[in-house]
């Protein structure tokens, strides 16, 4: 009898194994230690005040997975590490690599409940209620944390996603919830007559004109403080939405694209950055695997183009065109007939 291969059902009964090694690795501070100098298992753990046997068993493991080298017992962060897992380096996902490690992981493990009730498991997880940014980013440190992580991965994806359409014919571009102002900056660094507002939260605000001030571009970038749902949007003829849909209903979505609309002048566009679902909702798994995590986390869910351009033209807009960047976000340009 030939059995099919077994090697993908083995793979992900190990996935989360993979996952925590990096988390545990990460939140015990291993890749900043190693920042600092190359070491031997027992130096990084009399550092971490953690057992000698067990951390050389960690820093294998990690060199295993390709974040670190080890040579002649001494380890050293690999190159990816050094960009994505030290938490000075300015391309660092550390804030969302702690996020994902004590919130996301702890609420998969509700993925069951969300499924059946088809609900959010932040009560079911932590006895918390209400929205993600007032319940678990509760103190500035774990706002700011949270923030430069997203960052780091904005800084992946942004530049892609403000070239995938030419936006030459724009002058001001604001991005709404923009948080540290990835996409903004990555925009006017691209298009030199572009100029850019930053819209989000008043205690957002700091984060973003601080990396603001690092761009050639700063001269060109505001930082406005408000509400998208509740405030008057600033004044714009494209507008951008990055990772912001994928978390709403489609009845909030729907009064978003509304309200943008109606500020938008004759020709004037918005710009999306979500993952896009392929049209039969299979594919491709980092999008499946987000609109689960949405499940779990918001109200919201991953869509494909035609959910997309089905919402945006009911609200009234009118070319809708969606294009695949290369990087985990995806690009959609609506533009206003």
């Amino acid at each position: 009898m030939n059995l099919p291969d077994a090697e993908p059902v083995l793979d992900l009964i190990e996935a989360f194994r993979r996952s925590k090694t990096m988390f545990a690795a990460l939140s015990m501070g291993v890749f900043d230690r190693l920042h600092a100098s190359p070491a031997t298992a027992d130096a990084v753990a009399l550092h971490l005040n953690a057992q000698p046997d067990a951390t050389g068993r960690l820093l294998d493991a990690c060199a295993a997975l390709g974040l670190l080298h080890k040579a002649n017992g001494v380890y050293s962060n690999a190159p990816m590490a050094a960009t994505y897992l030290v938490t000075t380096s300015p391309h660092s996902l550390y804030g969302y690599i702690r996020y994902s490690d004590e919130a996301l992981y702890p609420m998969w493990g509700n993925l069951a409940g969300a499924v059946r009730e088809g609900a959010p498991r932040w009560m079911q997880t932590f006895g918390l209620d209400g929205p993600i940014f007032s319940s678990f980013f509760r103190t500035e440190q774990a706002m700011r944390d949270f923030a430069r992580g997203m960052h780091g991965f904005g800084m992946l994806t942004s530049p892609k996603v403000a070239a995938a359409f030419e936006l030459g014919r724009f002058h001001r571009m604001a991005d709404l919830g923009g948080a540290t102002g990835h996409l903004a900056i990555a925009a006017c660094e691209i298009y030199p007559q572009l100029h850019g507002a930053i819209f989000d939260l008043p205690q957002v605000a700091e984060l973003a004109r601080e990396q603001v001030e690092l761009s050639p571009a700063r001269g060109r970038i505001e930082i406005v403080a408000g509400d998208f749902f509740e405030d008057q949007l600033p004044e714009a003829d494209l507008y951008a939405l990055g990772r912001i849909l994928h978390d709403w209903s489609d009845d909030k979505i729907g009064l978003l694209l509304r309200k943008i609309l109606s500020r938008l002048p004759s020709g004037g566009a918005l710009l999306i950055a979500e993952k896009l679902l392929n049209e039969d909702g299979v594919g491709p798994v980092a999008a499946n695997m987000q609109s689960l995590n949405m499940l779990v986390v918001t109200e919201g869910m991953e869509r494909s183009l035609s959910q997309y351009e089905r919402l945006l033209r009911e609200a009234g807009f009118a070319d809708v065109e969606g294009r695949r960047t290369g990087t985990p976000l995806d690009a959609i340009l609506a533009v206003k007939g």
